[in-house]
């Protein structure tokens, strides 16, 4: 790459932290402000022709990457644009203009904005630490990255591990052939089930936690589910590792060059210490509560999420002046997958508002049958609240769909911790578990395709991905419905 195409993609990344600042500081505009009376936007009313730019951006990345994979990599912006705008042009002209902005103000400052700063400092942040030393990636090497990942994506969160460990376990392997594999089953692993044991390492676990569910209970609840689903697949892994490299041509392999020798070693070792501040940064909005906030056109904004904010935006750009520029570049680190979730997900959020507030009509809305199948002569049936909440959650972000089906079973935390601790679990294992049925279940899938795919992996598409995950993860899901649920 050019010193041209690398200074670029730098100042696309600093381009982004400025664009977050000047949201976060510019938030008190007074010509936003408005007084109370908010807008509602009543998802009983809305037929499912609204969800179409919805299917219409999920289709896109599905089929562009495949069919015209150049003009997908120059114009994936444009494509997210044209089907944010399809919905809210005549969204506005129906709802009004009032409706309209208030949806998109209240999408942007509390659902998209914190989850893209989060992104962007944990991916800054991982981005800077790079392990030295010589790093082989044969089957027992590659199994160890993946449980070391997953043991610690619960405590500082599935973005923050994957982003740590993609980069070493791709140098592992880069002399490999058979190396699909490998990605995919980080993702599985590291990107999703590895983040079910705490509020850090998944955001509808956050959200629980914002709604009064215990730090430590996913901990003690979702422990088993966790631990069976991983040592499953840690084990399918590690037989399908062998197999390939069993294929591998060893005189190639011993005879490729590695520029790294020596024990393995941490260079820019200060960002674990940043990270541990990024996982401060969180925990702190959900314990800290001021109860000072102030609103934007109806939509409040609280002083710890703010707060929350501008610390991990402080952290981002504190790891990029303290991390040698040399020490990036030779980590193959560079700002196209945050770029390009933050163009994507931007659509995706924006698209995804008339599904979620069709959902959040429950059976008065037009997916009450989807709604319906969660209960029983008034009782929840947990198997269906595990598949439902995990089918929705693999194509629709996981946190709210979680939050829709936490207040389906009742929205009472004490209740749902209880008695109810089954239905609450199925919910949980759902939101996290089937994140990793899709690229778009959960942002670190996309971060990690796309850092796969700049280091010369040949990813699978969109609906290949989904092929691997039918085959390997949906029997264990099964597995999990009949031992738990």
């Amino acid at each position: 790459m050019t010193g041209e195409a690398l200074r670029r993609r730098a100042r696309n990344g600093a381009g982004l932290i400025g664009l977050a600042l000047l949201a976060l500081f510019g938030a008190g505009s007074p010509v936003l402000a408005a007084g109370a009376g908010a807008p509602h936007l009543d998802g009983g009313e809305m037929g499912l022709l609204w969800v179409v730019p919805f299917a219409g951006i999920l289709l896109s990345i599905a089929v562009f990457p495949l069919i015209a994979p150049s003009f997908w990599h120059n114009n994936f912006g444009w494509i997210s644009t044209f089907w944010a705008a399809s919905f809210l042009i005549p969204f506005t002209i129906v709802y009004g203009v009032e409706l309209a902005l208030f949806e998109l103000l209240h999408v942007f400052f509390l659902e998209y904005l914190p989850f893209i700063i989060l992104l962007l400092s944990l991916f800054t942040v991982a981005g800077g630490v790079r392990v030295r030393g010589k790093l082989t990636g044969t089957p027992v090497v590659n199994a160890g990255l993946l449980l070391v990942g997953t043991s610690i994506a619960s405590w500082m969160g599935t973005t923050g591990a994957a982003m740590l460990l993609i980069r070493p376990l791709l140098r592992a392997n880069e002399n490999r052939r058979y190396k699909v594999h490998t990605v995919v089953f980080f993702i599985f692993l590291v990107a999703n089930i590895g983040g079910s044991l705490t509020p850090l390492g998944d955001p509808p676990l956050f959200l629980g936690f914002l709604k009064g569910v215990g730090f430590f209970w996913p901990t003690t609840h979702m422990f088993l589910p966790m631990l069976m689903v991983s040592v499953i697949l840690l084990a399918v892994y590690f037989a399908l590792d062998r197999y390939f490299y069993a294929k591998e041509d060893k005189e190639a392999l011993k005879a490729a060059s590695d520029e790294e020798t020596g024990a393995l070693r941490l260079e820019g070792s200060i960002n674990i210490l940043l990270l541990a501040f990024v996982v401060g940064a969180v925990l702190l909005s959900g314990v800290w509560r001021p109860g000072i906030s102030f609103e934007i056109f109806h939509v409040p904004i609280e002083l710890q999420n703010v707060t929350r904010d501008v610390l991990l935006v402080g952290i981002a750009y504190l790891s990029i002046r303290i991390t040698r520029t040399e020490s990036r570049k030779a980590n193959g680190f560079t700002w196209f997958p945050i770029v390009e979730v933050g163009k994507l997900f931007a659509g995706i959020f924006i698209t995804i508002i008339p599904a979620i507030g069709i959902l959040k009509a429950g059976t008065a809305g037009a997916l009450a049958p989807i709604v319906n199948l969660v209960s029983r002569d008034g009782q929840p049936v947990d198997a269906m609240y595990f598949w439902t909440t995990g089918i929705l959650s693999s194509f629709l972000d996981n946190a709210p769909t979680y939050l829709v089906f936490f207040n389906t079973a009742g929205g009472d935390a004490a209740r749902l911790t209880t008695e109810l601790s089954s239905t609450l679990l199925a919910i949980s294992a759902g939101a996290v578990f089937m994140g990793a049925n899709t690229y778009i279940g959960n942002a670190p899938n996309f971060m990690v395709r796309s850092i796969a795919e700049e280091r010369g992996v040949p990813m699978p598409s969109f609906f290949g991905y989904m092929g691997w995950s039918i085959v390997f993860l949906t029997p264990l899901f099964v597995l999990v419905t009949f031992v738990f649920f």
